[in-house]
């Protein structure tokens, strides 16, 4: 019956999208003038300026003495957009616009009152996002969904964005190769920018180009400013459909847009397969000097086959261990947990794969021999498309009670194919469609998506998908996954009204039991769900104690498909942000959680702070203590019995720049679960890193992260009887410990060319036994790895 009616829904509601996107499509224009248009009524003007071609060369220096400045396009950013509304800015900002045949050029000078309070700090691009910075937005399509964003603090560091405004996404992950500079004034900085062409996609034309365009200036002082170059409206939902539009780079065009990337990677990675029974010290370095480094050559290789086309290839791809995962505890959760990508092959044009469900999770794709990959707009018309073979094919499969995962062990090859029509001013309706295929093996998800616009403030997103998948002989029996081919479906429904003073939101959901998206995060199937919520804002006037007060309800409600209860929630929460940019959260609540054939009533209460001390120190903390289900318990005798216990969590994390160059990131996290009888368990995580940025370019970094896990086992004895580890039923010592290390040197061009130096080491020890006589196993070197990349891109 669920099945039934969200496919109903989910028909009406496409069938409504596309007839408002064909009548709204016949009155949408595209500026092609540098005169605005006729505001709208209520609406402030959208201004066009015309940018003139630059009349002397540039150097990228952060200085403005070149005659070119003087002669280009000269704005200021007047407004104060967060947290006041649309007031006049407290500092000054000059903000100029130049292009010549292959670049597009930007520079600021922003004024400051009290330049010793300017925050600047060297580090590696995307990380200074708590500086002082500038910067602009670029919606080449002038289509008002999608936008690339370029900043700069005052010493350089660069940070680029792909700004989504379908989605609501904001991806940091995206990487451009462009220039910058930062300069330190007396009263202020300066930066410029100078971006290739080629590094943008853009409309094909041979006249004038027309974009959106927008800059922003961060201030961060007592509270955390930004201006901006036009007013915000905050009851309007959609960003880039407010920003003014820029004129002019006739003839520009990438050239031959074709960038080639080799690179080089050595490893030399030496495990202890005799661990624990062989704990000489020396074991692990008689290993080291009997094997060998292993080197791979790699190759990628873009072509920007026009302005806005793009299609990458990539052999042997390098995804070396550049880049360590921040450490999650696994401990006591029912779901996998969902680390993010890092490797750049998949993340170039990743947001043209985001749907309301994450069908498409490219860390899915683990080993990959080749890839390739399509993106790009023509016309009103957004295409991605990705090819893998992947040698390790890892499966993550959903439950309504919990996930798990295994790997398939066979390579298979994996493919995405997406599509989106733009409809009307800001609306859009999609197709997505991915296959994972390999012996005895295959998984196909196909379907459609909507994003329709009512009003301003009003939005429903809708997302309909179908699936089909055969699980090889030996999957389905150790797994106790279907034999046969077997198929289902998930449909979504969001609604959205946001305005200044008011947020609600109404969602829906509905996923079979047979659903899978092997090539995406879907850790959860066999629900449905209704939820539903709002939150009211009251803003400070200028000089207020509070910058804004808000506060809001939820309701929500999950069974699983046969009527069975999962989870109903209800919760409130107060919010604050205020003075020393601090922020402050409270919520509570209450659930009625079901598991197996139980449902128990769990309260919670949940707190975040966190502030900037001073310029050098910012730290926060959030925890909470609730009721919580122990997941690890099992009763042999009965398959459906559980239990909960109290659960305490604090997780306090605090940052120390030491000048501009060094930096020190701690954070840890405590959890602990007990009942009547005493602590279930307790766990440990503390992670450091310690970064030397010496110039913007080179760094040295080193990570710490050290996990210690304590479970009671003496609480566990109906399947660890005496209080011991042994068999399936006990998967876990009374004591785990676990350290890694990394040790990483970094000289960086660009993000694609550049040299990595590292080392990194894995060691762990435990307490095994009983009680009465426990054995322990010192924390010791299991693992050790040396490893070193080479990458440089060829820009044609």
């Amino acid at each position: 019956m669920h099945s039934h009616r969200a496919v109903a829904a989910g028909l009406v509601l496409l069938v409504i999208a596309a007839s408002f996107g064909g009548a709204a499509e016949a009155s949408f224009e595209k500026l092609s003038s540098p005169e605005p248009p006729a505001p709208a009524p209520g609406k402030p003007p959208r201004p066009t300026y015309r940018v003139p071609k630059a009349s002397s060369a540039i150097v990228i220096d952060g200085k403005l003495d070149e005659e070119a400045w003087e002669k280009a396009v000269h704005l200021d950013l007047r407004y104060e957009v967060n947290p006041g509304d649309n007031l006049p800015a407290t500092a000054t900002t000059d903000a100029f616009l130049t292009y010549d045949e292959g670049h597009f050029y930007a520079a600021f000078y922003a004024h400051d009152p009290d330049p010793n309070k300017i925050h600047a700090h060297l580090s590696d691009r995307d990380l200074a996002f708590r500086d002082d910075f500038v910067g602009l937005v670029l919606d080449t399509f002038n289509d008002e969904r999608r936008a690339f964003e370029f900043f700069v603090n005052p010493v350089g560091v660069q940070m680029d964005l792909v700004q989504d405004d379908v989605s609501g996404n904001e991806d940091s992950s995206w990487d451009a190769i462009w220039t910058s500079a930062g300069h330190i004034t007396e009263d202020g900085y300066v930066v410029e920018m100078s971006i290739p062409y080629n590094s943008l996609r853009f409309q094909n034309s041979a006249g004038d180009q027309t974009w959106g365009i927008d800059f922003v200036r961060i201030f961060p002082r007592d509270r955390r400013f930004q201006f901006a170059l036009g007013p915000r409206d905050k009851s309007t939902s959609c960003y880039l459909c407010q920003i003014a539009k820029i004129v002019g780079f006739a003839g520009a065009t990438p050239g031959a847009n074709i960038q080639i990337t080799p690179t080089l990677t050595a490893i030399r990675s030496d495990s202890d397969p005799n661990f624990p029974d062989n704990l000489d010290p020396a074991h692990l370095a008689e290993r080291n000097e009997k094997s060998g480094p292993h080197y791979d050559l790699g190759l990628t290789a873009k072509w920007g086959i026009t302005p806005n086309l793009t299609a990458t290839g990539t052999l042997n791809p390098d995804f070396s261990q550049v880049e360590a995962d921040t450490a999650q505890l696994n401990v006591n959760e029912a779901f996998a947990l969902y680390f993010p990508e890092k490797r750049p092959f998949f993340l170039e044009g990743s947001d043209y794969f985001d749907t309301p469900f994450q069908a498409v999770y490219t860390r899915t794709v683990a080993d990959p021999s080749w890839g390739a990959k399509l993106t790009g707009k023509l016309g009103k018309s957004v295409v991605g498309f990705f090819a893998a073979e992947d040698a390790q094919t890892n499966l993550l499969l959903p439950g309504s009670q919990g996930s798990f995962s295994d790997t398939l062990g066979a390579p298979t090859t994996d493919a995405v194919l997406r599509y989106r029509l733009d409809a009307g001013a800001n609306s859009s309706i999609g197709a997505l469609v991915t296959s994972r295929d390999g012996d005895g093996y295959s998984n196909r998800v196909a379907g459609i998506d909507s994003l329709f616009r009512l009003t301003k403030s009003d939005s429903i997103r809708t997302q309909l998908l179908a699936s089909q998948t055969q699980y090889p002989d030996a999957v389905a029996r150790r797994d106790d996954q279907p034999a046969d081919p077997f198929g289902d479906h998930a449909f979504r429904f969001h609604y959205d009204h946001n305005t200044k003073n008011l947020a609600a939101w109404a969602r829906y959901a509905d996923v079979g039991p047979g659903f899978r998206a092997d090539m995406g995060f879907v850790p959860q199937v066999d629900y449905s769900e209704e939820l539903s919520g709002f939150e009211r804002s009251w803003w400070g006037k200028p000089g207020a104690f509070f910058s804004r007060l808000f506060s809001g309800a939820e309701a929500s409600w999950r069974d699983d498909q046969s009527g069975r209860l999962l989870q109903n929630r209800t919760a409130g929460w107060f919010a604050f942000q205020g003075p020393h940019q601090s922020f402050v959260f409270l919520g509570t609540g209450h659930r009625v959680f079901g598991f197996r054939d139980n449902e128990f009533d769990q309260g919670f209460v949940d707190l975040e702070m966190n502030m900037e001390a001073t310029r050098a120190v910012f730290f926060g903390v959030t925890g909470g203590i609730d009721e919580h289900v122990d997941f690890d318990f099992l009763d042999p005798n009965d398959a459906r019995a559980a239990r909960q216990g109290s659960q305490f969590r604090v997780v306090p994390n605090v940052r120390y720049n030491l000048g501009r160059h060094v930096r020190f990131d701690l954070s840890h996290e405590y959890r602990r679960l007990q009942n009547d009888d005493g602590h279930l368990f307790i766990a440990n995580l503390t992670q450091l890193t310690t970064a030397y940025q010496v110039t913007v370019r080179m760094f040295f970094r080193a990570i710490l992260q050290y996990e210690d896990t304590k479970h009671n086992l003496a609480l566990y004895d109906l399947q660890c009887p005496g209080g011991a580890p042994g068999g399936v039923n006990c998967p876990f010592q009374p004591r785990e410990k676990h350290l890694f290390s990394q040790l990483l040197f970094s000289y960086k061009i660009n993000p694609q060319t550049a040299f990595y130096l590292g080392y990194s080491d894995n060691s762990n020890g435990f307490v095994s036994g009983p009680p009465a006589a426990p054995v322990t196993t010192p924390l010791t070197r299991t693992e050790r790895t040396f490893f070193f990349k080479l990458g440089y891109a060829w820009v044609l």
